[in-house]
């Protein structure tokens, strides 16, 4: 009886061993965000103006037909320590875009076609959602939701390396024991390696206005940078601030020692 339930046990493990490291899609664990520099991770790091415009630009161009940045208004876009764009750009800006006008003088909220009254965008004005709602959302996604990204690089453990790992993660073929569900997508570096977006950037997808050639992996760089910075505004303004404390310390520090050198030294 021992003998045959040794032989059972070591036959199970025999299996084991030669079955694939996860037996279900859901349980793939994605790859570890890859290496790529971002000059704003060091302590005294600022955010590189040029990529934060062309980091715009790719989400507005490609990102904003799904995702939100609801914590971003056009204001910021020229605020100290941001993109950098001046107020007659950011004004332009809001102004290329319709957003809900709320009642009118009569107190209707939509026109006589039924579709609901808009006005040109302004300075005050956050970013308007791709989607009425969520419902809207999803139908228009397969029943998935894309997440809002005002918040996506904070989110995640090294948020910005993960933004770039995904937007460069696509075009490997799939394991030969791996099954991809129907109108999935194939990236390891999403949990599960079955994501729902398709491969949102290509080769020149967006023509850069600095003349910067607009690889997969420069947009994706560019992208990850702004997103970073919607995430985390005031990085440069907190920086400055700590360097500031530390000098204030470094100066306390020796000024006590000073004190304290004065105080005893005729003790000894």
């Amino acid at each position: 009886m021992r003998l045959a339930l040794r032989i059972t046990l070591a036959a199970g493990l025999a299996l084991g061993l030669a079955a694939p490291s996860f037996a279900a899609e859901g349980s793939y664990t994605r790859r570890p965000e890859k290496e790529v520099h971002f000059g704003f991770e060091s302590p005294f790091g600022t955010y590189d103006r040029a990529a934060l415009q062309r980091g715009f630009q790719v989400y507005k161009e490609v990102c904003a037909a799904c995702h939100s940045l609801k914590r971003i208004a056009f204001r910021n876009l020229m605020d100290e320590g941001g993109p950098g764009f001046s107020q007659a750009q950011a004004r332009a800006l809001a102004a290329a875009v319709q957003v809900p006008a709320g009642p009118n003088e009569q107190g209707e909220t939509h026109n006589e076609d039924g579709e609901p009254l808009t006005r040109p965008g302004i300075l005050a004005d956050y970013f308007p959602a791709p989607f009425a709602n969520e419902q809207a959302a999803r139908t228009a996604n397969a029943g998935a939701l894309p997440p809002d990204l005002s918040l996506m690089t904070k989110s995640r453990r090294h948020g910005h390396h993960y933004v770039y790992s995904l937007l460069t993660g696509y075009g490997e073929k799939p394991p030969a024991d791996y099954h991809l569900a129907e109108g999935k997508h194939f990236n390891p570096w999403f949990e599960g390696w079955a994501i729902g977006m398709p491969a949102p950037l290509s080769n020149n997808g967006v023509t850069y206005a600095d003349g910067t050639p607009a690889t997969i992996e420069q947009q994706a760089h560019d992208v990850a940078t702004f997103l970073a910075w919607a995430a985390e505004p005031k990085m440069e303004e907190r920086k400055r601030m700590g360097f500031a404390v530390l000098i204030f310390l470094a100066a306390f520090a020796a000024i006590l020692f000073l004190a304290y050198r004065k105080v005893w030294a005729d003790a000894h």
